[in-house]
């Protein structure tokens, strides 16, 4: 290899600097395979960390904490871009290329509540903390009684919020806390099957130039197979939905042996209807699997999860 040094672009976030340190530390178990120097990270400001009031879907979707960073790749000023890739959008941006995906962490939603109440115990009225209509659809099922409303910003920030009285709770990704050692401050953990998670929650994703053959190569060593059916799959549910961050879907795929398992559920527009499957097939249909799901959906559905 050529390169002298690799350049990881990646959110300034305190969460997305620790995906990419981890990122860092499996690319320099492969210098003297590939033969390349050091690797910095570069941290890049993206529209959705800037963007703190109003939901996602109303200012452009999940593309708002990946495309500032894809453009810094596609013009050559960062070799590697690491996303979570739960906040990516399901369809590949030209040019780049997705697919390798880090072993895959915790992907199980947690509560925060003020006097870590769980949420069956929370009172009539209580206010909860999210800017996903997938979680808000899912709680509202397991507790009909709350309230919902907007909260954006970083971990930390919510979790000002809820101290303050400004939210009764919050839920979260369990990884993002775990990572931050914020675990003392759950109340609950969700299991998949409670809460399904979003597509591709909890994994790490390395995207690159379609045409940088040598970084490639390094990151077809550093990808994790098994993650990489799982997810591939997940996000071929949303590919056939067409889905975008006002698509209400929870999806997670698991391998056991030599099979592999979908549970999925998508919410109608306004949450008041549920479509659910589960399903399983051998290792080598995953991919038919997923879109095999997504069409389900999209029938049992007809659509009522589209504006």
């Amino acid at each position: 290899m050529n390169k002298k040094k690799i350049i990881i672009g990646t959110r300034g976030s305190k969460l997305a600097l620790i995906y990419a340190e981890i990122a860092k530390k499996k690319l320099l178990k492969l210098k003297n395979k590939f033969n390349f120097g050091e690797i910095l990270i570069q941290k890049i400001k993206t529209d959705g960390d800037l963007i703190q009031d109003i939901r996602l879907s109303d200012t452009g979707g999940k593309g708002l904490f990946s495309k500032k960073i894809e453009d810094q790749l596609k013009e050559n000023k960062i070799d590697i871009a690491v996303h979570a890739l739960k906040d990516m959008p399901s369809a590949e941006t030209d040019g780049l290329l997705t697919e390798c995906f880090l072993e895959r962490n915790d992907p199980r939603e947690a509560l925060i509540s003020k006097n870590k109440i769980t949420l069956n115990k929370l009172e009539k009225g209580s206010v909860i903390g999210t800017s996903s209509y997938r979680r808000e659809f899912q709680l509202k099922r397991r507790n009909s009684k709350l309230n919902f409303k907007l909260i954006r910003g970083n971990i930390d920030t919510r979790l000002k919020k809820v101290n303050s009285g400004l939210y009764d709770a919050i839920i979260l990704s369990l990884t993002g806390l775990k990572f931050l050692n914020l675990e003392k401050y759950i109340s609950q953990i969700f299991s998949t099957s409670e809460i399904i998670p979003s597509i591709g929650q909890g994994v790490i994703a390395l995207q690159c130039r379609n045409d940088d053959l040598e970084i490639k190569k390094i990151l077809k060593n550093v990808n994790h197979d098994k993650t990489k059916y799982c997810v591939d799959t997940e996000r071929n549910i949303l590919k056939i939905l067409e889905g975008d961050c006002d698509t209400a879907i929870g999806a997670y795929a698991q391998i056991v042996d030599n099979h592999i398992s979908v549970e999925a559920e998508l919410f109608s527009l306004d949450g008041k209807e549920r479509f659910y499957i589960k399903s399983s097939k051998e290792l080598q249909f995953a991919s038919q699997l997923g879109k095999e799901i997504g069409k389900i959906l999209k029938k049992k559905s007809n659509n009522t999860y589209k504006k």
